[in-house]
């Protein structure tokens, strides 16, 4: 009797673990099923019913298509899907009026925050109590870049008191009045802010090299430079050189390679285009180059140290080479207007210089500056990235020709 009791038991025994194998079998199952895909619960408050809800890439340089879009719903959306590796994305609300940022992976994330829309022109949308769960990558991001809230402080507070003396500059550079722009850089006032302002960007740059520095055997650190930088120029690539094999292999890896090296255009046509002088006149590509041999499209900004330093350079090779059929189109990337309008003032160019409107430089597939492109009279590209000595032979043996 003993026996089958113990029989019995042990028949017992096996079936209870053979049924706890196999719900943990089934829990490990689904819980690496889980682990192959993302979903993303949003619970935002203060915003209209229906309003549209968009996931885009971001830290790419790059306007980007939404990859998933939706509509708010009782103040509810979701999304789902799967990644490779972790990627930033902008959640998009309304047309694009308003936008929160997460580093999603494949796991279970949950957005909520509140919304306020401005009761004033363009009805633009902000956001307070913005809590993102669930992804460990957005928590490690967050603490990262924790620093960029100090940097902001330090952003306004050497702001301050200066707005009365930066709409003065404007006037001036607007009138093209040499001498009020003088008194007003002249200022003991004007001059302690640029002083801050340089203190300032080097404090930003000294933080984002280290930042990358501090992730160059992996992924993050190529995202970081993406993030770091709006555009890249000559100064970064060893920047990106001291990423390991895996981090250049990466989805941020591959993508910095492609900004800092752009694929050729040589041999294709440029299209015409037209873009805003300093006065706000608009000027077309066409109508400036007509009748030119050469033209060289130069794409700066005044916030571009390689860029500031290659002017002398073109003011050289204007000076040699424009009696003689040769043209130079500056076009500026800025996205602040007054310190483009400040630099030109400085520069003191001869030749036409127009703001971009993103689309130009896309075209032109502009992902580093400075970049040069020398057109010949029948709009076909025959050169890029000349510079300085480059540049001088190479329309000294044109011009011969």
């Amino acid at each position: 009797m003993n026996t089958i009791k113990f029989k019995i038991l042990g028949l017992c025994i096996c079936l209870f673990m053979i049924s706890n194998n196999g719900q943990a079998q089934k829990k490990k199952t689904a819980s690496a099923s889980a682990a192959t895909t993302y979903s993303i619960e949003g619970n935002i408050s203060g915003l209209a019913e229906g309003t549209t809800v968009k996931l885009i890439p971001g830290a790419t340089h790059s306007s980007e298509l939404p990859v998933a879009e939706t509509t708010l719903k009782e103040g509810k959306f979701t999304f789902s899907g799967k990644l490779k590796e972790p990627r930033f994305f902008y959640v998009v609300f309304g047309k694009s009026k308003g936008t929160i940022s997460v580093m999603v992976e494949n796991s279970k994330i949950k957005i909520s925050a509140a919304g306020t829309v401005s009761d004033k022109e363009g009805e633009y949308i902000t956001f307070k109590d913005v809590l993102i769960t669930g992804s460990k990558s957005h928590d490690y991001y967050a603490k990262e870049t924790a620093f960029k809230q100090e940097l902001e402080s330090d952003y306004v507070a050497y702001h301050v008191g200066i707005n009365e003396l930066s709409n003065l500059a404007g006037k001036a550079r607007k009138e093209n009045n040499k001498k009020l722009l003088d008194s007003v850089y002249n200022t003991a006032q004007w001059k302690k802010f640029e002083a801050d302002e340089k203190a300032f960007f080097t404090k930003v740059e000294l933080l984002s090299k280290n930042l990358i520095e501090k992730h160059k055997t992996n992924w993050w650190g190529p995202f970081f430079m993406m993030t770091s930088y709006s555009y890249f120029t000559p100064e970064q690539k060893p920047i990106y050189e001291q990423f390991s094999d895996a981090a250049k292999k990466s989805y941020y890896g591959q993508v910095v390679d492609k900004d800092l090296n752009p694929k050729s255009l040589v041999g294709t046509s440029i299209a015409n285009f037209g873009l805003k002088d300093k006065d706000g006149k608009t000027f077309n590509a066409k109508e400036i180059v007509a009748g030119k041999k050469y033209i060289l499209v130069d794409f700066w900004a005044s916030w571009c140290g390689p860029c500031r330093k290659e002017i002398p350079n073109l003011k050289t090779a204007y000076a040699e080479y424009a009696p003689k059929g040769f043209e130079i189109l500056s076009v500026s990337i800025d996205k602040d207007e007054k310190a483009w309008q400040k630099a030109l003032g400085q520069e003191n160019m001869q030749w036409h210089n127009l703001l971009d409107d993103d689309k130009v430089s896309k075209s032109f597939n502009v992902k580093a500056i400075p970049a040069t492109y020398l057109v010949d009279g029948k709009g076909v590209i025959i050169g890029e990235n000349l510079r300085g000595a480059e540049l001088e032979a190479k329309l000294k043996e044109l011009m011969k020709s």
